[in-house]
């Protein structure tokens, strides 16, 4: 068997598919494979300009990738991960994934075939499991990342992250000579709720609640869960009289909020602390301190009131 025919029989044999395309992208030679899964026959192809076979291909981004192969005389590769698929072919995957062509890593060789004539050979490899499994770990991870920042009751940031957020922002603050402040507020006679609605009836609250503040905040604002029934907001470049602004808002918006539980209609009320950093404070949890202690005293004189931390004016 000659050469030639033995090169054809094994590029037919081969689970890749294989084109090879001349300097004028005319394709010249065109394997089982591809008659397969374009579900085209070689005598219908061969001679054919490949963007009559495939229109899709993106042709600008096609041409200066085959021609940088031509004059470099090196191969070139294109991943799935950089575009999903180049040639619209149907994967054959018994399963389901977000496109009907099969994923495919594009490889792109020089070759000089008799007289010196250049021509590009392609072959295409069928990654469709890798791209699948390789995006549902992706998925999985973002997931379990998600949930190590967000408490699972009421979609705020967790206590860890929460805090971790401050640190950031506290040094920010400290190193740029920014504004930071911070509310924390409690809702009053929690206690009492629960045990006239139960825990469900308390965990509707709480849900309902983080909603309503979520709706408040700025896009920076940072906003957490810091414990049972008490929340913390972060306040990016923001003064005691924005803060104030802001703490008396939630205070209102809690007082308004009606919460349809069982048939029952619950009405809560929260205590609110504010403080903002101050050239005294060294590490974050300074202005944690300040703020609960604001907290306390709100609680102290009262409840369903916005109380400032001590020592310190509005700007």
């Amino acid at each position: 068997m000659p050469a030639d025919d033995f090169c054809t029989d094994i590029a037919n044999k081969l689970n890749t598919g294989i084109l090879i395309i001349d300097s004028q992208y005319n394709i010249v030679l065109w394997n089982r494979y591809l008659e397969v899964h374009a579900n085209k026959k070689p005598e219908n192809v061969i001679g054919q300009n490949i963007f009559e076979i495939f229109p899709e291909l993106p042709e600008k981004w096609f041409k200066r990738k085959i021609e940088s192969v031509f004059q470099l005389k090196t191969q070139s590769f294109c991943s799935w991960e950089q575009r999903h698929h180049l040639f619209e072919l149907p994967h054959t995957r018994p399963m389901t994934t977000d496109s009907h062509f099969m994923a495919q890593n594009c490889s792109f060789l020089p070759l000089e075939i008799k007289d010196n004539n250049e021509h590009v050979c392609i072959l295409i490899e069928d990654v469709t499991d890798v791209c699948h499994y390789q995006s549902k770990l992706k998925k999985t991870l973002e997931e379990l990342a998600q949930a190590n920042r967000i408490d699972g009751l009421t979609q705020v940031f967790n206590r860890k992250h929460w805090e971790e957020c401050l640190e950031k922002e506290f040094s920010r603050a400290r190193r740029y000579k920014h504004g930071l402040a911070l509310i924390m507020f409690d809702l009053d006679h929690f206690k009492l709720l629960n045990d006239t609605y139960g825990h469900l009836g308390g965990d509707i609250v709480l849900i309902e609640t983080a909603k309503v503040i979520s709706k408040l905040l700025r896009l920076g604002d940072l906003f957490g869960r810091y414990g049972g029934e008490e929340f913390a907001i972060i306040l990016p470049n923001t003064d005691m009289v924005g803060a104030l602004d802001v703490a008396e808002r939630i205070r209102v918006a809690i007082s308004k909020n009606i919460i349809n539980f069982q048939e029952t209609e619950i009405k809560v009320t929260a205590s609110v602390g504010v403080a903002v950093i101050t050239e005294a404070d060294t590490r974050y949890e300074d202005l944690i301190s300040h703020t609960d202690l604001a907290l306390y005293d709100a609680k102290a004189s009262g409840r369903n009131i916005v109380c400032v931390a001590k020592d310190v004016t509005a700007a």
